[in-house]
């Protein structure tokens, strides 16, 4: 699994778009966001860097917590 921090996360409609462009990322497997917590989990074997890209792409820079 992937945790990632997402310090710009702050609401519902963050929360969709970081799940939608997470659950884009081919082999992210199961995404889990967690808003009040500013994190994302990822069970997938999803590559580390496509991941951040995505959330990148989508307005929300990320790092990895594992």
């Amino acid at each position: 699994m992937t945790t990632l921090s997402i310090p710009d996360m702050s609401c519902g409609h963050c929360k969709a778009a970081v799940e939608a462009a997470l659950a884009a990322v081919p082999d992210a497997g199961a995404v889990t966001v967690d808003l009040s917590a500013r994190k994302a989990a990822v069970t997938g074997p999803a590559a580390l860097p496509a991941l951040l890209a995505a959330l990148y792409a989508a307005g929300y820079p990320a790092s990895a917590l594992d």
